[in-house]
């Protein structure tokens, strides 16, 4: 049984969709990065299967439990930590974390012990007595994941985990997370694609409410190998040219450079090897000829993820009640 089964989930805010029929399978064990330009629909989709907001349509199971009829069970499986970790800054680390231990109805006579393995977990047992609020961004982050682990969850869903952090935070938040994903599943989404490249297993792509890339860290970036990046110039409309392009099987991430007074068209596409002659074809079939010219693509996810999600960075402001 998978740790988190996704199938057409929709989410909808009046006429616009953030989530736009989002499918993926997530199993046990797996540590598996989300990745997306800002209003993507990440957020949106994290805070569906944590059950903070409901989806208009779709299925989704998160340890083997619905997240519409059996949203208690989903909790109790799993530990959340959104994008801007919400903390009592007045509280000290350790009676802050009995407190939510409490909440989530922890056992009292568990607790002692549990609040101990998670401040060791979190790295955080030297500032168990201090006041929240005294601590720097990088501890009250480690407060948080100290938080979400003191039910002992299966599944960690984390939003920007690093957001705010200097590079040193990062890389112990980094390393943190590799150290956990060692027995429980990871669900984290991030900007920092080469440190998904580092802890990740696998890497889902998602750009205006819809996954477009989906695989291992290799695989995606064995795609990107296996294929060129071809600049496509030709004196015919601007439009022509690019129906032209889109309609040969094969080409995708299409990008429109640019249009001169000439009504030259030119753009970028990613395409397979194998599909340069029908795209050779295509163009020499427009009025006037074209012509087509190529560069080799680097084998690096963070250059998949550009080509993949560009122009398709984000949808209007507030389209789906998230900054990412």
């Amino acid at each position: 049984m998978p740790a988190i089964e996704v199938r057409d989930l929709v989410k909808e805010y009046g006429p616009r969709r953030a989530v736009d029929r989002v499918s993926f399978t997530i199993e046990k064990g797996e540590i598996v990065g989300f990745l997306g330009p800002n209003g993507a629909g990440k957020t949106t989709t994290l805070r569906i299967l944590t059950c903070f907001m409901p989806a208009t349509s779709g299925e989704a199971r998160v340890a083997g439990h619905d997240i519409f009829t059996e949203s208690m069970e989903v909790r109790r499986r799993i530990g959340y930590l959104p994008e801007n970790v919400p903390l009592y800054a007045e509280m000290r680390v350790a009676d802050y974390l009995w407190f939510r231990a409490g909440l989530k109805q922890v056992p009292y006579r568990d607790r002692p012990a549990r609040i101990r393995r998670s401040l060791d977990a979190a790295r955080i047992g030297d500032v168990a007595d201090r006041v929240i609020g005294h601590l720097s961004k990088g501890y009250r982050q480690r407060v948080g994941l100290a938080d979400v682990l003191t039910h002992d969850p299966e599944i960690l869903i984390l939003d920007e985990p690093t957001v705010g952090l200097d590079p040193n935070q990062v890389r112990e938040v980094r390393d943190l997370i590799k150290e956990l994903g060692r027995d429980r599943t990871i669900l984290f989404s991030t900007h920092i694609i080469p440190w998904v490249e580092e802890v990740c297993q696998r890497a889902i792509v998602i750009a205006r409410g819809r996954v477009v890339a989906e695989g291992t860290v290799a695989d995606l970036s064995e795609r990107l190998r296996s294929s060129l990046l071809v600049t496509v110039r030709a004196p015919v409309p601007h439009a022509g040219l690019a129906a032209a392009v889109r309609a040969v099987p094969g080409v995708r991430a299409l990008e429109n450079l640019s249009l001169d007074g000439s009504h030259e068209g030119r753009l970028r596409c990613l395409a397979g090897a194998g599909d340069l002659e029908a795209l050779r074809a295509a163009l020499a079939a427009l009025p006037g000829g074209a012509e087509a010219t190529m560069e080799t693509a680097h084998p690096r996810l963070e250059d998949y993820f550009h080509e993949v999600t560009r122009g398709l960075s984000a949808q209007e402001p507030g389209s789906e009640g998230e900054a990412a």
